[in-house]
């Protein structure tokens, strides 16, 4: 025993010190993380630190693995010392850097959070800070990627023109499709101009209406008044022709069409129409002083086509927003169809006239006798 302990004496301390150095990182680790966790705690309440929790676990694996890597030292020869130390070092790099990158990106988070929530606290757009927050964090990611490629001296060359201004764009290019770079630059678009911005209601066709709830690197967001989110790429959405109805005036014009016969009193049911127009509760007064004082009307009812079984009428009526003018119109169409069956006056429907040629007639009345011959009754009768 006393010959193992002289000649393995130097090895053994060696290993008591790097276990109780590898153990001494993970307490120090679960002090520091439990020290984040509480003040992250008292600042956000509801939320859950998981930032913090995977920093810890990458802390934790990296001491066991650089312990692990530190005991191998004894078993090895001086010759592979070099190789040995080397690994040692790409090791405890990597793990640095992985930290690092998720603690840039977690502060940017963070940063951009706060901002956007004090915007929204002093009702200021922040369409362009939300979108920024996803080239940020992009952005950290993307230098932490590159700084782990540098530690390999095969990818050394690839990060080298990365990292340089104009190698940026060539490899983005290069591995990015086509299809997701002009994502990237529809929202570029969309956010230095700014058809539509995060609270928007918008309309790019009659199936997708709906209220903008987000806009990211690769698409737009939208949820439409079925509770359902719409999904459409943004270079897809920047070359539409959309309507946006909180652009400038939210003032919403409806129309409001309804067909009558051609026998119908057409001034009863203009009246009919602008009276049920002026005494729903969403309606405005848009008429301009001038108007007022000639005694316009709020509504104007017009005629506007003359079709085959139809005179179409159109009333113009205006309402404070889009909402607004939607459910004037759906109240609309109901209560004047009430007061047209009440007062008379009818909406036509499409009548179809069959014209059999005589053959055909004749084959159809001997089809009928040959189902029902004559004394036998259907028995649905």
């Amino acid at each position: 025993m006393t010959a193992f302990w002289t000649t393995y004496k130097v090895a053994i301390i060696y290993a008591i010190i790097v276990i109780a150095v590898v153990f001494l990182l993970r307490f120090l680790t679960k002090l520091f993380h439990n020290w984040l966790e509480r003040r992250f705690l008292r600042k956000h309440p509801t939320e859950v630190p998981s930032t913090i929790h995977l920093i810890q676990k990458i802390f934790n694996a990296l001491w066991i693995v650089l312990g692990i890597m530190a005991l191998a030292f004894i078993f090895i020869d001086e010759e592979q010392y070099k190789t040995a130390t080397d690994n040692f070092l790409l090791v405890l790099y990597l793990g640095i850097v992985a930290v690092l990158t998720l603690v840039a990106a977690s502060l940017v988070q963070t940063w951009f959070k706060r901002t956007i929530k004090h915007r929204i606290d002093n009702n200021e757009d922040t369409t362009s800070y939300k979108f920024l927050r996803y080239i940020a964090i992009f952005g950290v990611y993307f230098i932490g990627g590159l700084l782990i490629l540098i530690a390999f001296e095969s990818m050394r060359s690839f990060a080298a023109t990365a990292l340089g201004g104009a190698g940026v764009l060539a490899v983005v290019a290069g591995v990015a499709s086509q299809e997701a770079l002009s994502n990237l630059v529809g929202g570029l678009f969309i956010i230095a101009f700014k058809p539509f911005k995060l609270g928007d209601i918008i309309k790019v066709d009659e199936s997708m209406v709906g209220t903008v709830t987000d806009i990211t690197l690769r698409h737009t967001i939208i949820r439409n008044y079925e509770n359902k989110m719409i999904v459409i790429p943004n270079s897809i959405i920047n070359k539409e022709k959309l309507i946006n109805y909180d652009l400038g005036e939210r003032m919403c014009c409806q129309w409001i069409e309804i067909g009558i016969s051609y026998d119908s009193d057409i001034d009863l049911a203009k009246h009919i129409m602008r009276e049920e127009c002026e005494n729903h509760p969403n309606l405005i007064d848009n008429r301009s002083e001038l108007d007022k004082y000639n005694n316009e009307k709020k509504v104007n009812v017009r005629v506007i086509a003359l079709g085959d079984s139809a005179v179409t009428l159109r009333a113009w009526a205006w309402a404070s927003n889009f909402g607004a003018a939607f459910q004037m119109k759906c109240d609309l169409y109901e209560s004047i169809k009430k007061r047209f069956d009440k007062e008379g006056i009818s909406i036509p429907f499409p009548h179809r006239t069959l014209v059999f040629k005589q053959a055909q007639w004749d084959e159809l009345k001997n089809g009928l006798k040959q189902n029902h011959p004559p004394g036998k009754k259907d028995q649905n009768e």
